[in-house]
């Protein structure tokens, strides 16, 4: 009978959809660099490493990697096939140890590399809970007092027949929206949510969203503190494990996020082609690549060490976003403290001033 065959077909689907972590994939970088290091071959590496993985997906990544090795064929080559579990970069930079003879080298670049890009996105992550906490709580304190307490106090207001004030009119006015028109409120909101994440998905609303991004005051600035960043870095590792620099560019514009970014590294790319420096080839995008940035590559093109100059470079920009990670709950939440004064200010006098009214008319 064929029956038992289904569960383990709806496992292995399912398995497929599950996604890996990036804290396992740099324990997985980490660890096959020091066993290269002290000279276990690879295919007993990745057996060994597909063992301690608790994921079963990257689990049979790891096996089949390992038989692939095993049958003589090269760590980068079996790569190819999970490129988007593991990404260009990561297979180019070990098809690059591999060509010079320096793969524990590279593995330790691409941890390192991996690390840095997992602390920005954790801090960043880490940032953004308390802001948002604090409005979605706003958002659901706001709601139940227009639904369950407004209602009463306008009734109350209403048999009194008093002449409101407009804040207390406004007021109201809101409650019985959200009490007769709440539901078409939700489905209009989820509409127009998911028609704007639809349009931000196109290259044109991606374009439009990053540059809106890139304008807005504080978001900016970190903004543009993590694409240099992300820049700097992986270029550096690229430069570091020999890879041309055309290709370098072509490369690294993938790993970033913002597509303005993108478009200005694949720009200054075609001008690479053409024997331009990185430094001009850059200068027209100075709103994004700041002097200080451009005047850096110079000197590391002049110097032979671009590539230890662009890791200084992103060990700053690393450091910067660190502080202002850090910093921006403390300077987010008078805001949000203004905020929240302002709405339950507004409430309050909406409640309190149609009283001066009732004792005037007694």
């Amino acid at each position: 009978m064929a029956v038992p065959e289904t569960p383990s077909k709806f496992k292995n689907f399912f398995s497929k959809l599950e996604s890996i972590k990036l804290s396992e994939k740099i324990f997985f970088v980490q660890q096959l660099g020091i066993m290269v290091k002290t000279g276990i071959s690879l295919a007993v590496a990745l057996r060994t490493l597909a063992e301690q993985t608790s994921s079963k997906r990257f689990k049979r990544i790891l096996q089949d990697l390992q038989a692939q090795v095993e049958k003589g064929s090269l760590l980068s080559k079996s790569l190819e096939k999970y490129q988007r579990t593991f990404g260009e970069l990561f297979i180019n930079m070990v098809a690059a140890g591999e060509a010079s003879g320096k793969l524990e080298d590279v593995l330790n670049q691409l941890f390192i590399q991996m690390k840095k890009d997992h602390d920005i996105v954790s801090k960043v992550r880490g940032a953004m809970i308390y802001p948002a906490v604090v409005v979605v709580m706003m958002v659901v304190i706001g709601t139940a007092m227009m639904v369950y307490v407004v209602p009463n106090i306008a009734g109350v207001f209403k048999e009194l027949n008093v002449e409101l004030p407009l804040p207390t009119r406004i007021l109201i006015f809101i409650s019985d929206g959200i009490l007769n028109y709440g539901l078409y409120i939700v489905v209009g909101l989820v509409i127009t949510i998911t028609a704007l994440m639809m349009y931000f998905r196109t290259p044109n609303g991606k374009k439009f969203l990053h540059t809106l991004i890139l304008r807005t005051p504080i978001a900016g600035g970190i903004v543009k503190k993590i694409n240099l960043a992300r820049f700097c870095r992986t270029l550096s590792s690229l430069l570091k494990t020999d890879i041309p620099i055309v290709q370098s560019f072509e490369i690294t514009s993938r790993i970033l996020g913002n597509v303005i970014y993108r478009k200005a590294l694949l720009e200054a790319k075609e001008h690479l082609k053409k024997g331009i420096s990185i430094k001009q080839s850059l200068d027209s995008y100075k709103e994004f690549f700041p002097p200080v940035v451009l005047q850096m590559i110079a000197v590391g093109e002049e110097t032979g060490a671009l590539d230890d100059i662009l890791e200084e470079s992103a060990i700053f920009y690393e450091e910067d976003v660190d502080r202002i990670m850090n910093d921006l709950p403390s300077l987010i939440e008078p805001l949000l403290i203004t905020v929240l004064g302002v709405g339950v200010g507004g409430m309050a006098v909406a409640v309190i001033m149609p009283l001066y009214s009732i004792s005037e008319a007694i």
